[in-house]
C-alpha cells in the first residue's frame, strides 16, 4: 500500500477522534520522530498545551523570519516559561537573505506574487525542510475554517515535499473552539489578536481584519485569495500540494 492510500485508511480510522487522541496515537507508535511547527497563533497555542499534556517529549519548533512582530517574540518566550519546554528556533541562511534583499529590495514582496513567493521560500520554506530533517510526523495547527486555500485539509496526509505524515489535529475545529479552549486553561496568546489580527505572520506583511473580512483577509491582502499561502500549507482537490 503506498503512503498516500495509507494516509486515507488512517483518516477513515480516525474520523471520529479528538484532537487529543490523534496525537496520543500518531505521536506514540514505535519509531515515530515527531515535530510540531507553531507560528504561535491561537491554534498553535493550544495544541502546544495538548502535546504539553498528553504528549511531552514531542520537539516543538519555531521559524524566526526575522521580520516578525515584536508581539511575537514576546509570546515566545513567554510560552517556553509558562509550559517549561524548550522551542527550537530556526533562522533563514544570512546569505541567502543578503542576496535577495541587495537584488530585490528590501520589501521585495509589495512589488509581485513572485517576490512575495521567493521571501516566504528564503525566510521560511528553507527554515522548515531544516527542522523537519529526520523527523516522521509533522503536527500543524491548519483548520478548515482559515481561509479557502486550507478548506480541504484532512486529518493526516503523507507529504511528497519532506517525505512524512503531515497531521492536522485542529482541522475541524472552529474559531470559537480555540477561543474557549484558550480560556479555559488560561493559555498565553498574542495580545495583537485582541487587536484585530486574528492571523499574525511577518509584520510587513500582516494588518488588522475589518469587520467581515475572512480570517486570512489581513496575511498578504494586496493579493488574491487562492494566493494567500507562504507556500508551507497549500492544498487543492484534497491532496497536499506544499512546496
Amino acid at each position: 500500500m503506498g503512503m498516500q492510500a495509507q494516509a486515507e485508511k488512517l483518516n477513515k480510522q480516525f474520523s471520529n477522534s479528538t484532537a487529543p487522541e490523534a496525537l496520543q496515537y500518531f505521536c506514540t507508535q514505535p519509531g515515530q520522530k515527531a515535530v510540531f511547527t507553531t507560528s504561535f497563533g491561537l491554534e498553535d497555542q493550544v495544541l502546544t498545551h495538548m502535546i504539553c499534556t498528553w504528549v511531552p517529549g514531542v520537539r516543538i519548533v519555531t521559524l524566526d523570519t526575522g521580520r516578525l512582530f515584536e508581539e511575537t517574540y514576546q509570546l515566545l518566550d513567554l510560552t517556553a516559561k509558562h509550559f517549561g519546554i524548550k522551542i527550537e528556533v530556526y533562522f533563514p541562511e544570512q546569505k541567502r537573505v543578503e542576496e535577495m534583499v541587495n537584488s530585490r529590495g528590501v520589501n521585495l514582496f509589495y512589488d509581485s506574487i513572485e517576490n512575495r513567493k521567493l521571501c516566504c521560500h528564503v525566510r521560511k520554506t528553507e527554515s522548515l525542510k531544516r527542522a523537519l530533517a529526520g523527523a516522521s510526523l509533522w503536527i500543524t495547527g491548519i483548520r478548515r475554517e482559515q481561509s479557502v486555500t486550507r478548506y480541504s485539509a484532512p486529518l493526516v496526509e503523507w507529504n511528497d515535499q519532506y517525505g512524512l505524515l503531515k497531521l492536522n489535529p485542529l482541522k475541524d475545529w472552529t474559531e470559537q473552539m480555540v477561543w474557549d479552549y484558550i480560556r479555559l486553561y488560561n493559555i498565553p496568546y498574542n495580545p495583537l489578536h485582541d487587536k484585530g489580527f486574528p492571523s499574525i505572520g511577518c509584520s510587513p506583511c500582516t494588518r488588522a481584519v475589518r469587520e467581515g473580512e475572512d480570517l486570512r483577509a489581513g496575511r498578504w491582502w494586496w493579493e488574491q485569495p487562492e494566493n494567500k499561502e507562504c507556500g508551507l500549507h497549500i492544498y487543492a482537490k484534497g491532496k497536499d500540494k506544499s512546496v
